[in-house]
Parts: structure tokens; C-alpha cells; sequence
């Protein structure tokens, strides 16, 4: 189990290489802005992971992407998983979840995906078998509450009918999955994390330019994949509030391959896909200003709305009649009489 242990951040030699060679993973079709998360209810970056502090390495605007590594290592986070499929009509809505073992996660899909999720639909009709291969997305949803467990599900980018036709399907076996990512803390979990950023390309920085903070923000939404890694090659990153910037070194961007372990709702490391990195690839990232604009216009609607959740008032003041008689001084408790001697 990997320790939670306070870790020495100062950069330091470590005793295994950090590789700096080229990375040539096989292209996966990343999600969009449009993708459709049944975990956040209101469609922006939850409001209880917003409440905690950010992540603290440096804030990449949508001007200034982070990172010099001209690799073509990518941040990724692909799997999967097996267990049986199931659609469930509530009134006129309809929602699905897959069952691992004894554990039921919410499936879901982002728009471009929709058409796979349809044929997943179909082939279970028509079959009549429930229990599928899912090609997916991990998708955690983290609260403040350090020894509150995260929210899990799994984003459906295909399914395999044992013609392993996706690429993907061929190079992992049933509940393995491809972590691409930074390997830290971050405050809402005890476990450290594989943090998966999007991607930097010229064409989202294009968009994001036009886009309004809350769509910025939920576009650039990182995933913070829970990792138990025994004696890991390299310290999972922790920040240290107390040490001065110069000193706190940075997360190290690692590439491997692990396993989904349900009754943990983590991963367990398998190997190593590639030495890790100092340097990861270009990613985006919402900067502070645009997470706290988007605060401050939720908590203006929720405040419109009648949901303002401030501090507790004050308890109001008494109104009743007080029992008993409080008026003038207490009355003196007569004094006990002397026993009489025999």
C-alpha cells in the first residue's frame, strides 16, 4: 500500500533515470466540452471539490500552457472493464450502471460517443447477454471530506465483441487500464493520484480564448486517479505550504499500467509502460481567477435561488416566560438543624 507518510520534497537525485526519450502512445479520442458527466450534478466543477484548495503546482492559463517537453507523451486514461451491463427506466428517464463483482457504477457517455453507447444498447438486446468488455473512461468525482470515499464511474468509449477490433483492447487484459499522468497528493485524498490533465493542442487554446470561465473550467477539469504503487521508483509530489517555492520541487509525469480494483474504488500499479519524466507534455488548466469567478457566480444563483448555504445564524432569542421566579436575589436555602445529643 503506498504510504501517506509526509514526503521530503526537495528536489532530489534520484536513484533511477528520468527518461527524457520520445513516447509515441496510440492516439485515443479525447473527450470534448460537451461530454455528458452524470457525476456533477450541476454541470460545472463540483462545488465541494471547488471548496478546497487547488492543486498546488503552477497554474496553467489557457496563454501560457505548461511545460518545455517537446515529447509525444500524452496524458491519458483509458481501460477496461468487464461486468454486467444494466438499463434502468426511472419514470421517463433512463439510466445505466455496470456491475463489477458486487459493486454497481454509473456508465455513461459523452455526445460523440453516443452512437457506441446505442450499439452497446442494441448488441444486449439482440443477444440477450448482459455481461460485456467495456472499452472506457475512469471517472472519479472527489469531496472535501479526506476519508470520503470519491464518487466512480466509467465513461463508455466502446465495447468489444471479441473481434478485439479497438487497438486498445488488444494491449490490456479485462480491468487493466493506461495511466498517463502527474503522480501526487492532492488535498481531498489520502492516496496520492495519477492526475490526468487535457491535452494542449492549438485548437482547444483556440477555443478556450472564446470561451466563458464556467465552460473553461469544466472543459479543463483534471481527473485524479487514486493509485496504490509499492515502492514506487519515484515519490508521489506533496505539497508543502511551509517550504519556500524554490524548494518544493515539482510532480513527476509517469506512464504505466495498473489494474481497477473495485473493492479499493483505486488502481493497483502492474508495470511500467516507460521510465518517468521530469518534464510532461503541454496540458491545460483552469487558472485561479476563472475557478473563483465560477464560484462566485454559482453562489450568486445559488443565492437567487433561495440555496445560499452561509455560515449558521446566531440562535434567536428566547421569547417564552422563563419558569420560575428569577426576580431579586436567590432565596438562601434554610440552614439544617443541629442534631440533638442524647
Amino acid at each position: 500500500m503506498a504510504s501517506t507518510e509526509p514526503i521530503n520534497n526537495k528536489p532530489t537525485k534520484t536513484a533511477v533515470p528520468l527518461e527524457s526519450a520520445t513516447l509515441k502512445p496510440e492516439q485515443v479520442e479525447d473527450n470534448t466540452l460537451n461530454q455528458a458527466s452524470n457525476l456533477e450534478k450541476d454541470g460545472l466543477v463540483s462545488s465541494k471539490e471547488q471548496s478546497q484548495p487547488a492543486l498546488q503546482e503552477q497554474d496553467v492559463t489557457e496563454n501560457e500552457p505548461d511545460t518545455t517537453s517537446s515529447s509525444d507523451a500524452l496524458f491519458q486514461a483509458i481501460g477496461i472493464i468487464t461486468g454486467k451491463v444494466n438499463f434502468i427506466t426511472e419514470g421517463d428517464k433512463e439510466r445505466s450502471t455496470i456491475t463489477i463483482g458486487n459493486k454497481e457504477y454509473p456508465l455513461f457517455y459523452a455526445p460523440r460517443k453516443q452512437r457506441a453507447f446505442e450499439a452497446l444498447k442494441k448488441e444486449i438486446e439482440a443477444t440477450g447477454e448482459s455481461t460485456q468488455r467495456l472499452v472506457v473512461y475512469p471517472k472519479f468525482t472527489h469531496f472535501p471530506g479526506r476519508d470520503q470515499p470519491p464518487n466512480v464511474g466509467f465513461q463508455v468509449v466502446g465495447f468489444d465483441k471479441g473481434r478485439h477490433s479497438e487497438v486498445i483492447s488488444q494491449q490490456l487484459q479485462d480491468m487493466e487500464f493506461k495511466l498517463c499522468g502527474l503522480w501526487q497528493f492532492i488535498p481531498v485524498c489520502r492516496t496520492p493520484c495519477i492526475s490526468v490533465f487535457k491535452n494542449f493542442t492549438k485548437e482547444r487554446l483556440d477555443y478556450i480564448k472564446q470561451s466563458e470561465p464556467a465552460k473553461k473550467v469544466k472543459f479543463m477539469k483534471a481527473s485524479h486517479l487514486p493509485l496504490f504503487w509499492r515502492d514506487a521508483l519515484v515519490p508521489p509530489f506533496r505539497f508543502n505550504p511551509k517550504a519556500p517555492k524554490e524548494e518544493q520541487g515539482r510532480p513527476v509525469f509517469v506512464q504505466i499500467k495498473a489494474k481497477f480494483v473495485p473493492h479499493r474504488d483505486a488502481f493497483e500499479f502492474d508495470s511500467l509502460l516507460e521510465l518517468p519524466r521530469e518534464l510532461p507534455p503541454k496540458f491545460l488548466k483552469a487558472s485561479k481567477d476563472d475557478k473563483a469567478t465560477v464560484m462566485a457566480e454559482k453562489r450568486a444563483a445559488l443565492k437567487a435561488a433561495g440555496k445560499d448555504f452561509g455560515p449558521p445564524r446566531a440562535k434567536p432569542p428566547f421569547k417564552g416566560k422563563p419558569k420560575g421566579d428569577f426576580k431579586g436575589k436567590p432565596k438562601q436555602m434554610p440552614k439544617p438543624k443541629p442534631k440533638a445529643q442524647q
